[in-house]
């Protein structure tokens, strides 16, 4: 654990370690159809991959986002029904959209405000603290470099006085309908009635939109879920060849979410040799590693009301492609 008078560094050795990272490489490769977890994006490389992601013209979700928080951070702090005394956010990244939140908090006099981001990335989380700490003088940082459910199960235990929690990003669409459900109920058991929950949502919208979003011309997120693959050859010691796969994105209107795929270009055999294990591929057979939900506002509302909340404001960015939600623990 790293600790200084205004930051601590909780780490989980569970969180990512070898081991997991090779259990679940072993077990979905071996699975039919073949999967990958998307929480091993975020290697530094792969973290690094998806600040660049946030940038490109076709990645909409991060600008509609900040543009919701800077435009309306007063009115979603007017809107709680207490002031809290932490923030708690999960997969925090860089930070950057929670600092229009944590200044008005700061100015509504909470000058000992408690931020507890989550991530999985130690670096990013070290990275951002650093930030944080030297802009705001006040701050108290106690961070956690673990995966939600760690970090739930130990602030059920820890937490005192009044909490508004965050799930920015659209985060919540990388899990299925059943998952998020599961999480909300989670983060509802480490809530008192009448904290709050701001979770960013992206709208359901026309295909090819959504398609660009998740396969930009420059190729850059098609490099972020190569990575995954160059990953596996880094820790793992397999000869996984990137140039024989291709990023495959595609809206499944059906079940409203965008799908990513790993396709393979031609039939081949990867060795990997840190699992002693052959994995064979099939031209055209795909890897799936990532789903990004997409939800309506009765979709919403539903989502929160089945597992202990209730949806009292959203706002929207200017072209409505976007929400930030917040719902209030019942």
């Amino acid at each position: 654990m790293t600790s200084s008078a205004r930051l601590r560094i909780h780490r989980s050795e569970a969180s990512d370690s070898a081991q997991t990272f090779s259990a679940d490489v072993q077990r979905g490769l071996s699975s039919r159809p073949k999967s990958l977890p998307p929480k091993y994006f975020y290697d530094a490389l792969g973290s690094q991959l998806f600040e660049a992601i946030c940038l490109l013209p076709e990645y909409y979700l991060t600008r509609a986002e900040d543009e919701i928080l800077a435009t309306h951070a007063e009115a979603i702090i007017d809107s709680l029904k207490v002031t809290p005394e932490t923030v708690l956010e999960f997969g925090s990244g860089s930070a950057t959209k929670t600092r229009w939140l944590i200044e008005v908090l700061l100015e509504r006099g909470r000058p000992d405000l408690r931020y507890v981001p989550v991530d999985i990335s130690t670096a990013a989380l070290e990275r951002s603290a650093r930030q944080l700490l030297g802009k705001y003088p006040t701050l108290r940082i106690e961070a956690y470099a673990s995966d939600y459910e760690t970090a739930l199960a130990r602030l059920r235990t820890a937490r005192n006085g009044s909490m508004l929690t965050l799930f920015l990003g659209s985060n919540i669409g990388n899990f299925d309908r059943d998952e998020a459900g599961r999480f909300l109920r989670a983060v509802r058991r480490a809530l008192r009635r009448d904290d709050a929950l701001l979770v960013g949502i992206d709208l359901k919208k026309g295909r090819e939109l959504l398609e660009a979003a998740y396969d930009d011309a420059l190729g850059v997120t098609a490099a972020f879920n190569l990575n995954l693959l160059a990953r596996i050859n880094r820790e793992l010691d397999a000869d996984f060849d990137p140039r024989a796969f291709r990023h495959v994105a595609i809206y499944n209107e059906a079940l409203g979410r965008v799908e990513l795929y790993l396709e393979s270009a031609r039939t081949q055999r990867v060795r990997i040799a840190a699992l002693a294990i052959e994995v064979p591929f099939e031209r055209g057979e795909r890897i799936h590693t990532e789903n990004s939900y997409k939800y309506d506002l009765d979709e919403i509302s539903e989502l929160a009301r089945q597992n202990g909340f209730e949806r009292k404001s959203t706002w929207f960015d200017r072209q409505r492609l976007f929400s930030s939600n917040l719902l209030l623990a019942i």
